[in-house]
């Protein structure tokens, strides 16, 4: 049997119903009008009539936005919070009813980017960069593009916040490890990103360990890991499997195939169901058999 249409409303606010009175309140106001132009005694009580509908749609509107925004807002705090699934839970009715409207695309994209999801990220994101392009919109965005291995799209997005010290992470990452990525550039970019906090300093030496992967230089690849390591005592779980993901690449680029196969299995069950997880385990999956490369030696950094 056909299921009869659901109405939904246009924007996060209005509904069916508001429209119609809002609707009724036009048709009372220009019957007000033409019974003023009659000179009909009636017109005053036709036109209050329509005010006090339009009034009450006006309430209607404004407490169902209020809900909207109050919605969105516990979203955001849940993602602030680390709490994906709550996230996911709260924002999902919104994307349901309004999946093209740029609040709730930003959030489902800030949202689905950390639970492993780029690709559905990146979607939302651009859709939501249309019109806002704030700090967190962008270094994700260029995150998802670096993930899905878009170098040149991550590149592109870039360009919206050039001078943001995480944009500049993630373009590194891009340049380094996604396809089409200029190694060259990305090896400059490593050499001179932010170390002004943890994260920024084990994922600036991480990247530095790539760039010395692709130079074949095992004791710098090991001394920027170990430099990145003693970091992430204070770094959260989703933080250090994103960084063993990116240290498996190290290892892998190196030869140390063996190796980077347990740091990706370590980074995958460091925080399950997170973008470290996701890229950690798809990289793992398209590791070609074999050993550790004889011009790696044995005492290559853990990712405990």
């Amino acid at each position: 049997m056909e299921k009869p249409a659901v109405l939904k409303a246009s924007t996060p606010g209005s509904h069916p119903v508001i429209r119609a009175v809002w609707l009724a309140a036009f048709v009372l106001l220009l019957a007000a009008v033409a019974l003023m132009a009659l000179r009909a005694f009636s017109y005053p009580l036709v036109a209050l009539i329509a005010a006090g509908w339009f009034v009450a749609g006006l309430v209607a509107y404004l407490i169902r936005h209020a809900r909207f925004l109050g919605t969105l807002a516990r979203g955001e705090r849940a993602l602030r919070a680390g709490d994906l699934a709550a996230a996911r839970a709260i924002v999902a009715p919104l994307v349901d009813r309004y999946p093209t409207f740029p609040p709730v695309q930003r959030l489902a994209g800030l949202i689905l980017y950390p639970s492993g999801d780029p690709l559905s990220a990146a979607t939302m994101l651009e859709g939501a960069a249309r019109s806002m392009r704030d700090r967190d919109l962008v270094v994700t965005l260029v995150a998802a593009y670096a993930a899905l291995n878009k170098a040149g799209d991550a590149r592109r997005a870039a360009t919206l916040r050039p001078d943001d010290a995480d944009v500049r992470l993630a373009v590194g990452w891009a340049e380094l490890v996604a396809l089409g990525g200029d190694r060259a550039r990305g090896a400059l970019l490593a050499a001179s990103l932010p170390a002004d906090s943890p994260a920024r300093a084990a994922m600036a030496a991480t990247l530095q360990a790539i760039a010395a992967a692709h130079r074949h230089d095992a004791q710098a690849v090991r001394a920027r890991l170990r430099d990145a390591e003693d970091r992430y005592v204070l770094l959260a779980a989703d933080e250090r499997a994103f960084l063993g993901y990116l240290g498996g690449v190290a290892l892998r680029e190196l030869g140390a195939l063996d190796a980077a196969r347990a740091t990706f299995t370590l980074a995958m069950e460091t925080a399950p169901d997170t973008i470290g997880e996701a890229l950690a385990r798809r990289e793992r999956a398209h590791l070609p058999l074999g050993s550790d490369s004889p011009s790696f030696s044995s005492d290559q950094p853990s990712a405990d």
